[in-house]
């Protein structure tokens, strides 16, 4: 079985460990109605994307 041969130090593990962060989502305004919505999606309140209006799936994709 693999066993390391030395200790991991504080500072190469918390380096490691430093793309871990979880961040907040990216939130842009709907050119339509001004609300806030993720890019490259529909608007939840206009149901507008890219200037079209667009008729949500009734099922969800897999």
């Amino acid at each position: 079985m693999a066993v390391p041969k030395k200790k991991t130090s504080k500072a190469r593990r918390d380096k490691r460990r430093a793309t871990h962060a979880i961040s907040a989502p990216r939130v842009q305004v709907c050119p339509n109605c001004r609300q806030p919505k993720l890019a490259h999606r529909m608007c939840p309140n206009c149901k507008t994307y890219r200037g079209r209006e667009v008729e949500p799936l009734r099922i969800q994709a897999p």
